[in-house]
């Protein structure tokens, strides 16, 4: 990861020499495939566009970032991302919940702002299903800091997660927070967002 900088804000930028299969919730490049490359990157206050997918293809090309990728957006600056490491297992979060919902509440209109971002990156590939149930993983780690910290919500409207693993390999069959990989994945998610918190 290094961070670079578009129109003077800050960028995350992992680039992945051979791509790394892929399940993302991002705007740019959200789905399931293989991916080159991953951007994190800070929006100015009041940001109000309303194309994120074009607006992360743009920051993408000022980087020179070719092939498929995938992009995220956030108005935390994301020199303040962390990161931290079990087993290989590596999640890198930036944490904003100035205005966090709870998942199930009814619609309210109003400005959300914060976002959660994490980037997970995993050691070993994941079957199909395994990556699905690490993204509940993912969720859940995310939401226990919430509770503990005592934050009122689940998260934000605009929280997204990018998991990455190797395309090749034995495939884990399990991504749940008691499997072997999904056990570190919830324990590094769940102090990456407890120490963004604090």
């Amino acid at each position: 990861m290094i961070v670079a900088y578009v129109d003077s804000l800050p960028v995350l930028v992992w680039r992945f020499d051979p791509p790394r299969l892929t399940i993302s919730s991002a705007p740019f490049g959200g789905g399931v495939g293989e991916r080159g490359w991953v951007l994190n990157a800070t929006v100015p206050d009041g940001y109000d566009r309303l194309d994120p997918d074009q607006h992360v293809a743009e920051i993408a090309a000022e980087l020179r970032l070719t092939g498929p990728g995938t992009g995220l957006l956030t108005a935390v600056d994301v020199r303040k991302v962390v990161s931290v490491t079990e087993r290989g297992v590596t999640a890198e979060v930036t944490t904003g919940v100035s205005v966090p919902t709870w998942a199930g509440a009814p619609d309210v209109a109003g400005e959300r702002i914060g976002t959660i971002n994490a980037v997970c990156r995993l050691p070993v590939r994941l079957g199909p299903a395994a990556l699905v149930n690490a993204v509940a993983t993912v969720t859940e780690a995310k939401s226990q800091a919430l509770f503990e910290a005592g934050v009122d919500g689940t998260g934000t409207a605009t929280d997204a997660i990018v998991l990455l693993c190797p395309t090749s390999g034995p495939a884990e069959p399990y991504g749940g927070p008691r499997s072997r990989i999904g056990s570190a994945l919830a324990r590094v998610v769940h102090e990456a967002v407890s120490s963004g918190l604090r």
